[in-house]
């Protein structure tokens, strides 16, 4: 009888890969595995793009960054649980009140980085723009996002690090589909294995996305820098 509590408790590398194998081909897997994916995209671009474009607001305009500063300690301190509860007692249990929560969590630590990379902008290149007539868009594309890269490759790794862990919680509460509903369910059933493999497949992803896109993302924005 121990040999079978410790096998259920911890089971063994081989039990989990036999599972993850089982899941892939009855399609449980593939599905709940999409469906995350697809939360965890819409949830990361939304807020990279608002925290970019909020963060370089605040970034370039003390008077607007001083009246937001509080407002973001505040936010930045709010438990996500918290978040993601009030999302769906204000929106209902929809997808959007998901992505929103995702969103929500993830937004402050975007805009705070960008903002600090927005503050160290050459100002002499800034000007140098300026005389040449550079209009706001060859600006942004030419002098700011250059020197702002390395900002948004961080904001970028630690986002993906997050966001998916967030993004788990909110299928965990509110949701009827995706990994976090399963492990849940899993979770109910004491079945570990499960919970295992799908952990194990959900990390693999990650460190796809890390290797075949951020990291040649990363790279190219180095390149552009350079040019």
């Amino acid at each position: 009888s121990a040999s079978y509590v410790h096998s259920s408790v911890l089971p063994s590398p081989m039990a989990v890969l036999l599972q993850l194998g089982l899941s892939i081909k009855s399609g449980d897997l593939p599905y709940h595995l999409g469906i995350t994916l697809a939360r965890l995209i819409v949830s990361f671009l939304l807020a990279m793009l608002f925290g970019i474009a909020i963060g370089l607001l605040l970034g370039r305009h003390k008077k607007t960054d001083d009246f937001f500063d509080s407002w973001l300690i505040i936010l930045l301190n709010v438990p996500a649980l918290v978040t993601i509860v009030m999302c769906y007692v204000w929106f209902g249990l929809v997808e959007s009140a998901a992505i929103l929560a995702v969103v929500v969590n993830k937004l402050p630590n975007v805009i705070v980085t960008i903002r600090e990379g927005a503050k160290n902008l050459d100002e002499e290149l800034l000007q140098m723009a300026q005389a040449y007539r550079f209009g706001r868009f060859k600006t942004l594309q030419h002098v700011v996002l250059p020197q702002l890269y390395p900002y948004i490759m961080a904001s970028a790794r630690t986002g993906l690090a997050l966001i998916w862990k967030i993004v788990l919680v909110v299928e965990l509460l509110g949701r009827s589909n995706g990994m976090g509903y399963q492990i849940h369910l899993f979770f109910q059933l004491f079945d570990i294995t499960s919970i295992l493999a799908y952990t194990v497949s959900f990390i693999v992803l990650i460190q796809l996305i890390e290797i075949s896109i951020l990291k040649p993302l990363d790279k190219r924005s180095r390149q552009w820098k350079v040019s």
